[in-house]
């Protein structure tokens, strides 16, 4: 079974968005054996945790789209782009700095085919606006960003419209990451022959941008028939604040009918 995570103290400043005055001055910061905090910029994955798979890294190619609306949108995507925007959201609540772009419909349907929607929107990309046709012109925007959203047809799931954050080393992101569960083979419940019942298929997160995950384990090689994890159970980075009750389950064992209520049927 997944244990909790020891205590994590956070430093004075990150301490004082987040939790009160007299809670922040209380703790104090842990350092690792290199002598960095991991609760402070700069910030870095730390072992044992899961890291973007530098194999999926792609740019996605974008032009400028000078207006929106309804007559536009059904114009791009009938030249084989999708409407997009890229805005700002340092702090994880507000938005600014907008920019209208399209992006290859072909390019976004292989990369959400090929990851998955939830994983598509928890993995950092490089976007390039282009002048003229994507690639081609004068380099517009090279930024780091983060898919927030992508609609999909609902027919033949061909991506409708896409918004992008950018994601500078300073940024906090608001992230729904997916959840891996792993272990399933050695769980005593399942072997048991009890069943999984999954409850959660993502947790939010404020995550900083250079450690955005791109999905989080959740072991069950040690949860018996009647157990559940919860959300505070999750082993993540310490520097990720969860936006959602620690109290929470995200996932449970449970037990099959027993057999003398199988023969009674």
């Amino acid at each position: 079974m997944l244990l909790r995570r020891p205590l994590q103290t956070f430093t004075l400043p990150l301490l004082r968005r987040h939790l009160s005055a007299a809670a922040a001055e209380a703790v104090v910061s842990p350092v690792d054996h290199h002598g960095a905090n991991p609760l402070s910029p700069p910030y870095d994955y730390l072992p044992g945790h899961p890291r973007p798979n530098p194999k999926h890294d792609e740019v996605i190619l974008a032009v400028p789209r000078v207006s929106s609306g309804r007559h536009v949108a059904a114009k791009e995507r009938k030249a084989g782009r999708v409407p997009a925007i890229i805005f700002e959201q340092e702090n994880g609540q507000e938005g600014g700095n907008k920019r209208l772009v399209s992006v290859q419909s072909k390019q976004i349907r292989k990369l959400v085919d090929h990851l998955g929607r939830s994983f598509f929107l928890s993995r950092l990309f490089r976007l390039q606006v282009w002048s003229e046709h994507a690639g081609q012109g004068e380099l517009v925007e090279s930024v780091r960003v983060l898919p927030r959203k992508v609609h999909l047809h609902a027919g033949n799931d061909e991506p409708l419209n896409v918004t992008f954050m950018r994601a500078p080393s300073s940024a906090l992101l608001k992230i729904d990451v997916p959840l891996m569960f792993i272990g399933e083979d050695a769980s005593p419940g399942l072997r048991k022959g009890a069943y999984f019942n999954t409850i959660k298929r993502t947790v939010k997160y404020l995550c900083p941008a250079d450690i955005v995950p791109p999905y989080i384990e959740v072991d069950l090689s040690e949860l018996d028939v009647g157990q559940k994890l919860l959300m505070r159970d999750l082993k993540v980075h310490p520097a990720l604040k969860l936006l959602q009750s620690p109290d929470q389950p995200i996932c449970s064992i449970i037990g099959s009918r027993a057999p003398e209520q199988k023969k009674g049927k």
